[in-house]
């Protein structure tokens, strides 16, 4: 293999230090909470061990080629001095049009990281409460009910007031700190530690998990148990389609591609430097941590405790509800000692990968600020934490009411799709194929198979159209034999269903006098917890829902009343979740718009000084 230095142009305001750098740094963007708390609560509900085969041909067919798109994309338009999407999309398509396309490669960045930082907050609470013993002597319940307290920000954990708006803070000083310091002083450096000792945290943990012994720390099973569980195939499950969206889904969310991270990072890259190897590495690097450690800790360590039936009941509450409701628990059984360690390997290990992935996010901002706007590094480090601030702090006020969900489910999931699928096209077939395979294979030091020249033109753009429809008119139960032109009825989670609100609930108008029960089943009473009064409703399933008695509400039920969806539960100034949905919707519109109108009067200013390369 040859070596290749990573040497800036003379109009590169950056640069990557070294290629090790580069490759940690597209690691680490790709390396996310995903990894450990998104792919095995997948696998469990897709068919276990089955699962990795639509996974591992959504990694080949649409996974690989949109990193060898995206990595030639950006070492394109780096050569021409555009370190982001809109102008880089714009040299390569030479129609206006794909300029505002490439405004998803900025509007996903500030959208994700808004919560994402938040998510990464909570791993620097965590690790804190692990050192100090928190979780010691705790039931399930009580640590669950801590996860539920500490997103509450008027209660505090730790005697700090607002706890979860200070660590969302320093966690955002933080980021805009090492971002200030450019590539290779600021991002490499901390690639360079976070991914070490990110694999290093997660080897430990996986030892732990699948040597765990039945009788040994009150484990009632093997390690082994969980992961021969998880891997067992359930290969029936390949008929459903539902299982195919979701390893699509699984590979964007584990590649960070549809972003534009990888645009900008690769947009560093000279001119004849590798990067179909470099880009390949990044990938496998990602899939090991991924399904070699990402399977060995969570799912083992629980079922050694739980058992596959309450596992499988858990994982409904998805990874979040497994890491902090759940691991603190769990690692407390091992001894104050070894339960500190875990602890701290554990969500040390999600905030190096939460990171390096956000500081990723910021580099397309930055990128454009500083081309179009011609801000230095620190002004520009600052304008993207400002921004993640003023957008990132409806996620922490109103986590509860459903904020996060939205920008989750249109910034991180819906724009991805909708960005990849488009750029997809541009490349294959605007662009032209011919000239993204020479862009492509130039200075490789890997020779690529010639068919993944024909999966470009061919392949994937073909089937992100097809995964990008049916998630737009996915049937209700997904039963597409329903499908008819006559109509059907839409899934819940239906891009269309989403947008119609369909399955909000009775609780149907912004503003009420009183709110109505989303769940049957029989009171069972009111309960103080984390210094607030919450409702508790047993539904017939044995599983229990609570309710918030907010200040100023009156409730309308007594214990053991039966009630039934749409019972009144409580009277007063009711603001239903779905005011906070579409106020959610708004802001990521008016980001969205925001944007549109920075790229059009950077366009204006290029045109009039005479300045596209």
């Amino acid at each position: 293999m040859k070596k290749t230095a990573i040497v800036p142009s003379l109009n590169l305001p950056d640069s990557w230090g070294s290629r090790l750098g580069l490759v940690l740094a597209m690691a680490g963007n790709a390396v996310g909470f995903g990894n450990f708390l998104r792919f095995p609560v997948q696998a469990v509900q897709n068919g276990g061990g089955a699962f990795i085969i639509p996974y591992l041909v959504s990694l080949v067919l649409l996974g690989l080629p949109l990193l060898l798109i995206e990595w030639s994309t950006g070492r394109y338009g780096g050569t021409y001095g555009y370190h982001s999407t809109p102008f880089i999309l714009k040299k390569m398509g030479k129609k206006q049009i794909w300029m505002y396309v490439g405004v998803f490669g900025i509007f996903s960045n500030i959208a994700i990281a808004s919560y994402y930082c938040y998510m990464e907050s909570w791993t620097m609470s965590y690790v804190y409460h692990s050192v100090v013993g928190t979780f010691n002597g705790m039931n399930q319940h009580q640590v669950a009910s801590f996860f539920n307290g500490y997103l509450d920000v008027t209660v505090s954990t730790t005697g700090l007031p607002y706890e979860a708006i200070v660590f969302f803070l320093l966690c955002l000083a933080l980021n805009t700190w090492i971002l200030s310091k450019g590539l290779s002083g600021g991002i490499e450096k901390a690639a360079k530690i976070g991914v070490p000792l990110l694999i290093i945290f997660g080897v430990f943990l996986a030892i732990k998990g699948i040597t765990l012994k039945a009788g040994t720390n009150g484990a009632m099973f093997d390690g082994l148990k969980g992961l021969n569980f998880l891997w067992t195939p359930q290969f029936t499950s390949l008929t459903n389609p539902k299982v195919w969206l979701a390893a699509a889904g699984q590979i964007f969310f584990t590649l960070s591609v549809g972003m534009g991270c990888v645009h900008a990072y690769s947009s560093y890259v000279g001119k004849n430097d590798d990067i179909a190897c470099n880009s390949m590495s990044a990938g496998f690097m990602n899939e090991f941590v991924e399904i070699v450690l990402g399977s060995s800790i969570i799912i083992p360590i629980a079922i050694g405790y739980f058992g596959i039936d309450r596992v499988i009941e858990l994982t409904n509450l998805g990874g979040l509800g497994l890491g902090f409701r759940t691991m603190p628990f769990l690692f407390s059984q091992w001894g104050p000692t070894m339960s500190a360690l875990a602890g701290v390997a554990f969500f040390g290990l999600l905030f190096f990968a939460g990171i390096t992935s956000s500081l990723a996010m910021g580099t397309p901002v930055m990128g454009f600020f500083q081309d179009e706007f011609k801000w230095k590094k620190g002004y520009a480090a600052l304008g993207f934490g400002v921004s993640i601030l003023i957008f990132g702090i409806p996620t922490v006020l109103f986590f509860q009411e459903g904020v996060f969900d939205q920008y989750d489910y249109w910034g991180g999931t819906v724009a991805l799709f909708v960005f990849a699928m488009l750029e997809s096209i541009m490349f294959a077939w605007v662009f032209g194929l011919d000239k993204g395979w020479e862009e492509i294979t130039r200075g490789a030091d890997i020779r690529l198979p010639i068919a993944f020249k024909y999966i470009l033109k061919y392949v994937t753009p073909v089937i992100l159209i097809i995964v990008f429809f049916g998630s737009l008119i996915r049937p209700a139960n997904d039963d597409w034999s329903k499908l008819s032109f006559s109509g059907w009825s839409l899934h819940n989670e239906s891009i269309l269903g989403q947008i119609r609100h369909q399955g909000i609930g009775p609780n149907k108008a912004y503003f009420a006098h009183q709110f109505l029960s989303e769940v049957e089943g029989t009171v069972q009473g009111v309960m103080l917890e984390n210094q607030r009064n919450y409702l508790n409703i047993l539904q017939p399933n044995g599983n229990t829902t609570s309710y918030l008695i907010k200040d100023g509400f009156n409730v309308s039920v007594q214990p053991n009343q039966p009630i039934k969806i749409g019972t009144p539960l409580f009277t007063g100034k009711v603001i239903n979740n779905v005011f906070y949905a579409d106020f959610a919707r708004i802001l990521l519109l008016s980001l969205f718009a925001l944007i549109c109108v920075m790229v059009y009067a950077a366009y204006h200013k290029r045109k009039l000084n005479n300045d596209f390369n």
